[in-house]
């Protein structure tokens, strides 16, 4: 039994009143179909021992009717208080399925949530991670408090930039995801770069003044011929990129190949200078 209430809660069922008295009715009409066989056999073993003292047509009447009355309401009350039991275990599984999904401090989704929704998401979309800069220079500066509360400001617009079927949520720290759809790559990268300007544009009310905040992101594509961890490191690599090359900027993974091929051929380059420097000399010397 406990085991049967449990699953009702789990799927939800119960979360509606109403559903409480559509299961009392359930319940009652099994009770007193179970109740009308019992009776039934009964009678006819009474009757076969000639211990009836009506005629069975008679007593099968009577059995139905008190089924229908005693046993159809005694169940029915019964499966009410039941239901209103399983009612409430059921509004609090689905609020702590709701809380264990949550992040506290800014109400976006946690990194458990996010994860799960980043294993669904199919081709079309892209994945932003997004860290605040300096933010410990902040915390520092201005207190834990203020920290918490730029970290409610910038939730609260992300919350309003990804919306529909995007996915936001506080992964730890002062790093934030984003699984954003609709439109083409330069499209979705357009929207980040948006967000990433209405940041730096608002300044953040703290306790002692007001503080600028600015953050950096890394971008990556998700596609059918990819795992969600190669995506999510493609795009934690993008978003070190950006935090290297001086912050407040959006990195694409296209872009991380680039620069990471144009450093190369940068080095390639320094180093046959060096050696042409070095046969010259060697040739004065001669």
């Amino acid at each position: 039994m406990k085991q049967w209430i449990s699953l009702q809660a789990e799927l939800g069922n119960f979360q509606q009143r109403r559903a409480i008295f559509i299961f009392a009715l359930k319940m009652s009409f099994a009770a007193v179909i179970m109740s009308l066989a019992i009776i039934i056999t009964m009678l006819f073993v009474l009757d076969w021992c000639n211990l009836l003292p009506v005629p069975i047509l008679e007593a099968m009447c009577f059995g139905v009717l008190m089924a229908w009355i005693i046993g159809g309401t005694v169940s029915g009350v019964l499966a009410v208080l039941t239901g209103f039991s399983i009612h409430k275990l059921a509004v609090s599984h689905a609020e702590f399925e709701r809380l264990s999904r949550t992040d506290m401090l800014s109400g976006l989704l946690n990194r458990r949530a996010f994860t799960e929704a980043l294993n669904r998401a199919g081709e079309g979309a892209s994945l932003a991670i997004f860290d605040l800069d300096r933010f410990k220079t902040i915390n520092d500066r201005f207190g834990h408090a203020s920290g918490d509360a730029v970290i409610v400001a910038v939730s609260q617009m992300f919350s309003n930039a990804f919306t529909g079927e995007d996915v936001i949520a506080r992964l730890g720290g002062e790093e934030f995801g984003a699984i954003i759809h609709g439109g083409d790559t330069a499209e979705r990268i357009a929207r980040i770069e948006e967000i990433k300007e209405r940041i730096a544009e608002c300044p953040v009310l703290v306790e002692g003044g007001s503080v600028k905040i600015t953050i950096s992101a890394g971008v990556a594509d998700l596609r059918s011929d990819r795992k969600a961890e190669g995506v999510y490191a493609a795009a934690d690599k993008a978003l070190y990129l950006a935090k290297t090359l001086g912050r407040n900027r959006v990195m694409h993974e296209c872009e991380r190949l680039s620069q990471v091929w144009h450093r190369c051929a940068t080095e390639q380059e320094r180093e046959a200078t060096a050696d042409v420097r070095e046969l010259q000399r060697y040739v004065q010397r001669m």
